[in-house]
C-alpha cells in the first residue's frame, strides 16, 4: 500500500504554479517502476517524450543526449544479455526501452544549435577531455528532463545503471562516439507500487548563505 502524498501542504501548494494533480503526476505520486502491465507505449508517445525533454537548458545549448528506443525483438534480446540479472526481467517485459547516451562529438552540431557562437565548435574539436566531460555532464542533466517527460506522458520509468556499458556501446554505437549512461524501461507500472523511500529534510540538504 502506498502513502497518498498527492495533496501538498497548504504552504507548498501556494508557492507552486502547478496544481495538485500535476504535482502528483510528476513528483509526489510518481515512483520508479518495478514491473509493467501489458499496455503498449505508442511511437507517438515516445516522440512526445523527446519533444518535451529537448526543451530545457544545457550548457551552450549543446544538447549531447542521444536516445535509442530498442524496438525489435532481436535488439531487445541482445540488450537483455548485457544487463545485470536483477534488471533483465524489466528490460524484457517493458513495452518500450530507451538507451540514453552522451555524444562526445556533440560539437559538430554547435553551428546549428548555437549559431551566435559557432566558433565554439573548434574549441571543443581540439580537446577530447573537455568534450567527454561536457557531454557526460550535460547528457546526465538531460536524462533528468527525459525522466520527467516520461511521467508527463502518463507513463512510468525504471531507470537502471546495472549493465555492461562497453557491450551496449558495441551493439548500438559501433562508431565509438557515444557513452551509454542509462537504460530506461518505460510503460505502465503494475500495482501495488513500492512505498517511497525516505528523503532528506530541508534543513539537512539546504542552507542559505
Amino acid at each position: 500500500m502506498t502513502t497518498n502524498t498527492s495533496s501538498l501542504t497548504p504552504t507548498l501548494d501556494e508557492q507552486l504554479a502547478i496544481d495538485d494533480a500535476a504535482a502528483a503526476l510528476l513528483f509526489t505520486e510518481a515512483r520508479s517502476a518495478h514491473s509493467f502491465t501489458g499496455e503498449p507505449v505508442s511511437p507517438e508517445q515516445l516522440r512526445a517524450i523527446y519533444e518535451l525533454s529537448k526543451l530545457p537548458p544545457t550548457a551552450a545549448n549543446t544538447s549531447p543526449l542521444r536516445i535509442v528506443f530498442v524496438d525489435s525483438p532481436e535488439a531487445r534480446a541482445r540488450l537483455v544479455d548485457h544487463v545485470s540479472d536483477g534488471n533483465r526481467a524489466r528490460v524484457a517485459q517493458a513495452p518500450a526501452v530507451a538507451v540514453l547516451a552522451a555524444d562526445v562529438d556533440f560539437h559538430e552540431h554547435i553551428p546549428q544549435l548555437f549559431p551566435a557562437r559557432a566558433e565554439m565548435r573548434e574549441r571543443f574539436a581540439g580537446d577530447d577531455d573537455l568534450r567527454e566531460h561536457h557531454a557526460r555532464f550535460n547528457a546526465t542533466l538531460q536524462i533528468g528532463y527525459f525522466l520527467m517527460a516520461v511521467r508527463a506522458a502518463g507513463l512510468d520509468a525504471a531507470p537502471m545503471a546495472g549493465f555492461d556499458a562497453a557491450a551496449v556501446e558495441r551493439e548500438l554505437f559501433p562508431d565509438g562516439r557515444r557513452r551509454v549512461l542509462l537504460v530506461v524501461p518505460i510503460g505502465h507500472a503494475e500495482e501495488p507500487r513500492f512505498e517511497r523511500l525516505p528523503r532528506l529534510g530541508y534543513d539537512q540538504a539546504v542552507r542559505h548563505v
